[in-house]
């Protein structure tokens, strides 16, 4: 047999090999399809989950599946709500339920509706999740994407939309299910007026998912309402597991948890909303009374930099105004009681033995109003670096603000200052932040001398007092003081100066200690 010969034959052999391969994966892939086929309709997403998609649900989201399914099943259209604490498989349990649903209704058809407070990241984060269970062997040449924002199964469909206020979602139909996920971040009536009415036409099931934020959210009002029916004797419609729940399922989430807690402390407003599930309250305050206590320091007030301590450091924020042509301070405050003022707090700051976060003590206050920029800018400059020295400065460096702050770099040097831009996003940061120094015991304001009150002092207790809370999409918070109560520049102040406390190490000594002789001379010990 010649070499052309063999090599034909081998060939053949080799291109049989793979078509015979390509058959088993068929058959596989058949067995895989007629194997999910017998898995009784009536056992629902529990049992789909388990048996087809391979992944059991925990105990806790078959309990909320179940119920959903039900409704579904019954055209019952309840409204349900189901907490989780973050990291517990909430998203997990709106994919399997719908998978199981396009499933099936891939013959009948139909459409699913899942909407959240922002496309990115939160919608495509579930568009993905649902791809990734449609990518088992049992949805294999069935499923396809449609106009880049739908999944179609055969003829069902799920279509993803923003609930952002501005999004236009009017004529959509949810006739399998409405689903709302991350719901405390959505605008209640942007979902009575855009989202409710999806669910008419067939009386379909609602789903609002999410964790706790304000008493005011959608998914609080919902939740509450849920309560009353089920306290009536009406079918559970409320679903709610804190991170205890989870921490019986998963022993690693457990230390995750628990570290978190030891990290920000049981009062954070992460810590309640995220994994106690417990609403932003505080009587309409930011700050509570405990917190307000917290702040109150023992510590004198100091007009000039004292002679301090080895590894204590000077640290400052300036939360800026514009400048008007009217008189300056006092006189103009009389006068226009809501004029916003620039407020230049400085703060001493002392690492503790125990490796905790920094003790930041405010020691004094400046507090402008209706000076001229350039003429703030130039005592700032004298201020912070002449006199006190300060190894941080963070500066409200929005709008006019900009120009100050670069004078301040520029002055101070780039690594001694920090312009602060704000926004929605940054705002929020600074608030956790500042609670969370508060409730550490980690910030401190003076104390005023028996029968002594300074305006300074006076004004930063008022706003302490008034200041609000304002929680936002997107689990962001934000403070204000409401218009008719005056101004936050005490607040905002604080809350730079405890952002600019966070990375302040401890000053180098300042005279070489020099070690004991341990011999003297030639053989002497």
């Amino acid at each position: 047999m010649n070499t052309g010969t063999k090599r034909r034959r081998h060939g053949g052999a080799v291109a049989e090999q793979a078509n015979e391969e390509a058959h088993r994966e068929t058959d596989r892939n058949s067995q895989a399809q007629e194997a999910a086929a017998t898995v009784p309709l009536h056992g629902g997403v529990v049992a789909f989950s388990a048996h087809v998609l391979k992944k059991p649900l925990r105990p806790y989201q078959a309990a909320a599946a179940q119920a959903i399914q039900q409704s579904i099943l019954a055209v019952d259209g309840l409204t349900f709500t189901v907490m989780m604490a973050r990291q517990m498989g909430k998203n997990e349990l709106s994919a399997h339920l719908e998978a199981w649903l396009l499933d099936h209704s891939a013959q009948a058809g139909g459409t699913i509706v899942m909407a959240a407070p922002t496309f990115r990241p939160q919608i495509l984060n579930s568009m993905l999740r649902l791809q990734e269970l449609l990518r088992h062997p049992h949805f294999q040449g069935r499923w396809r994407r449609e106009h880049g924002y739908m999944l179609a199964l055969d003829e069902a469909r799920i279509a993803f939309y923003s609930a952002e206020p501005q999004a236009n979602v009017v004529g959509a139909t949810a006739s399998l299910l409405l689903e709302i996920d991350e719901a405390q971040g959505v605008d209640p009536d942007k979902f009575t007026r855009d989202f409710r009415p999806m669910a008419a036409a067939t009386n379909a099931t609602t789903v609002l998912y999410g964790t706790a934020w304000s008493e005011d959210s959608l998914l609080e009002q919902q939740r509450r309402r849920n309560l009353e029916l089920q306290a009536q004797g009406l079918a559970q419609r409320h679903f709610e597991f804190d991170w205890e729940v989870g921490a019986r399922e998963n022993e690693a989430y457990q230390k995750f948890v628990m570290g978190e807690i030891e990290r920000l402390g049981r009062e954070h407003p992460l810590i309640r909303t995220q994994y106690l599930l417990q609403c932003q309250q505080g009587g309409g305050t930011f700050f509570t009374p405990g917190q307000r206590l917290l702040l109150r320091g023992t510590h004198p007030r100091r007009l000039a930099p004292a002679t301090l301590a080895d590894g204590v450091r000077y640290v400052a924020a300036v939360d800026v105004a514009g400048a008007a042509e009217e008189p300056a301070d006092a006189a103009l405050r009389a006068l226009a009681p809501r004029k916003d003022s620039t407020v230049a707090g400085l703060a001493e700051v002392t690492p503790r033995g125990d490796g905790g976060p920094p003790l930041t003590r405010i020691v004094e206050i400046y507090w402008w109003t209706g000076r001229p920029l350039h003429e703030q800018c130039d005592r700032l400059i004298h201020l912070l670096r002449d006199v006190w020295r300060c190894a941080k400065v963070v500066v409200d460096a929005s709008g006019l603000g900009a120009d100050l702050a670069g004078r301040l770099e520029r002055a101070l040097g780039s690594t001694a200052v920090e312009p602060f831009i704000f926004s929605v996003q940054s705002k929020s940061r600074l608030a956790f932040h500042l609670l969370a120094h508060v409730d550490n015991a980690c910030l401190q304001m003076w104390a005023e001398p028996d029968g002594a009150r300074s305006p300074e002092a006076d004004e930063f207790w008022n706003e302490v007092e008034r200041v609000k809370p304002r929680l936002r999409t997107g689990d962001q918070l934000g403070f204000y003081v409401p218009e008719a109560q005056g101004h936050d520049d005490f607040v905002m102040m604080l809350a730079l100066l405890a952002w600019a406390a966070r990375d302040v190490r401890p000053a180098p000594a300042r005279a070489i200690v020099r070690p004991k002789r341990w011999y003297e001379g030639e053989g002497r010990y």
